[in-house]
């Protein structure tokens, strides 16, 4: 079956779609409204299209919201490097620069999230708060892997992460992943979502979507090579030093968002990531979520963070 276009993300609504050039590369972005910016970033397997509940009711809320497709990701340029967390999150700082703006609210899920915080630490004069959906803080996720990679019985963050792992090959992750028009990656969703989502029409949506825009040229390779810098870079100089930037307290106050059943990150090292929320932070937890709540419960998500937008 022949590819599909990247242009198959910019999808119809009540946003713009436009390319801003920013960090060297060209990011493909949806945006709305008028107002402080509140930049939301997506996670693995994913594009733009995630955020479009929050979007639409953000813009309508007074704000300027705008979300990315990531490096590697949708429309957005696929270089071959650039996967580690400094130029991601250089991606960010640049992208609220070239939006306009010496600052922006951070949303981000999961990968998103990760990225959301480290620009926290690395650029925290371009962040006035972050918000993270499905998702901790590196130093908390990294020290739950390493407490729990033994770890018999009871709940284990290492198992839970096990796609790390088996995304580390070369090749065949890719080739897992676009497989049978992207079957895998519905079935990575469907695994990490809780039920009352999976059960509607709105995952059906979602998972098609997905599932064309994985095997658009270049973005598997891409985004497993998010994961593939995360995992060797514990066995480099350059993991130390990601380590030592991101492990104080960021100044931004912060907002967690997380899925009390999510099982991809889970909700005990979500909560481990106290150390490093700004004054005036806030977790929320969602019952019967899992690991997508911007998806899976739009509404009490989407209120959670004007809340707290509110007051940040």
């Amino acid at each position: 079956m022949t590819p599909p276009d990247p242009s198959i993300v910019r999808i119809d609504g009540s946003w713009a779609h436009r390319d801003v050039s920013a960090n060297g590369i060209r990011l493909h972005v949806a945006e709305a409204g008028h107002g402080p910016l509140v930049l939301f970033l997506h996670g693995f397997g994913q594009f733009w299209w995630t955020w479009r509940h929050q979007l639409t009711a953000l813009a309508d809320a007074g704000y300027h919201a705008v979300a990315a497709d990531l490096r590697g990701y949708g429309d957005s340029d696929k270089p071959p490097r650039g996967y580690d967390a400094w130029t991601l999150a250089g991606d960010v700082a640049g992208l609220v620069r070239a939006l306009g703006e010496r600052q922006a609210h951070l949303v981000g899920h999961a990968w998103g999230g990760l990225l959301a915080w480290t620009a926290a630490a690395l650029h925290p004069r371009v962040v006035a708060s972050v918000t993270v959906l499905g998702g901790a803080h590196p130093m908390a996720l990294r020290s739950a892997i390493a407490r729990t990679a033994f770890r018999r019985k009871g709940s284990n963050q290492t198992r839970a992460l096990a796609h790390l792992f088996r995304f580390q090959v070369p090749m065949a992750p890719e080739r897992w992943l676009t497989e049978d028009d992207g079957a895998n990656l519905e079935g990575l969703l469907r695994a990490w979502s809780g039920p009352r989502w999976t059960a509607t029409r709105d995952f059906d949506t979602s998972a098609a979507l997905f599932r064309e825009a994985v095997r658009i040229p270049g973005v598997a390779h891409s985004a497993l090579e998010y994961y593939r810098w995360a995992f060797r870079a514990q066995f480099r100089g350059e993991g130390r030093r990601f380590a030592d930037a991101v492990g104080a307290r960021v100044a931004a106050p912060v907002l967690q968002i997380h899925g009390a059943a999510d099982p991809c990150v889970l909700p005990e090292t979500a909560r481990a990531s106290a150390p490093w929320r700004g004054p005036h932070s806030v977790l929320e937890e969602l019952a019967d979520v899992g690991h997508f709540p911007q998806l899976e419960a739009p509404d009490e998500t989407t209120k959670a963070l004007l809340d707290f937008l509110a007051k940040a």
